[in-house]
């Protein structure tokens, strides 16, 4: 039997970059990979495709660097990797770099259009419309190191973005799971997460994720 593909469409927590580095965590080590882990000890035939890039928005470009609008590669990623059984959204954290005036509400609608785009997405005639999990990542907290310029005043911004996107998903008929009932932003740089964060959060998706290809 074929396993089933989750996406899993994020930035760089989801990349797995260590805090005040750029350097990766291992994949055993970056939660996509330890859901796969728990999800196949669990007798459930999966594969995690990582489709994450560093410094990705949800619908907004980056003036600096190149394709980092979610919006213009998400439905090409579902087409290139389908079938895809679960997409898992997780971004949002860029949207608040100094550079940008963005609040939850717009991270939240910019969610609300990644959703839609993956539901548009050009996938070949009998293949699954993926089932959708928009995870909200933490708060940012107060940035340090390297990058405390890029997240200056992020964390007003990022305020209410949980329940913003909570709402979005509800709308939308998405499974929700606000990362922060799980683990905080990274005690290093306040924006990312650490090695330990990426287990909690991988692990805390095994509930929802298993529910989801139960269903397909």
């Amino acid at each position: 039997m074929q396993p089933a593909t989750i996406l899993a469409y994020g930035d760089s927590l989801s990349w797995g970059i260590i805090p005040n580095t750029r350097q990766r965590l291992a994949h055993d080590r970056r939660w996509p990979g330890i859901l796969e882990a728990a999800l196949t000890a669990s007798g459930e035939a999966v594969r995690v495709i990582e489709d994450c890039l560093n410094g990705r928005r949800t619908v907004w470009d980056d003036p600096y660097k190149p394709g980092r609008n979610g919006l213009k590669s998400l439905a090409q990623s579902i087409e290139a990797h389908s079938p895809v059984s679960v997409l898992i959204i997780l971004l949002g954290t860029n949207d608040f770099q100094s550079m940008h005036a963005y609040t939850a509400f717009h991270s939240a609608q910019g969610v609300a259009a990644l959703v839609e785009a993956a539901r548009r997405a050009p996938i070949e005639a009998g293949m699954p419309v993926p089932r959708i999990i928009v995870v909200a990542p933490p708060p940012i907290t107060e940035p340090k190191g390297p990058l405390a310029p890029k997240f200056l005043g992020a964390a007003s911004k990022c305020a209410g973005l949980a329940n913003a996107y909570r709402e979005i998903a509800t709308a939308l008929d998405c499974s929700f799971v606000d990362s922060n009932t799980v683990t905080s932003a990274s005690r290093i740089d306040g924006i990312h997460l650490d090695a330990d964060q990426h287990g909690a959060l991988g692990r805390a998706l095994v509930n929802v994720v298993a529910p989801l290809l139960a269903r397909a």
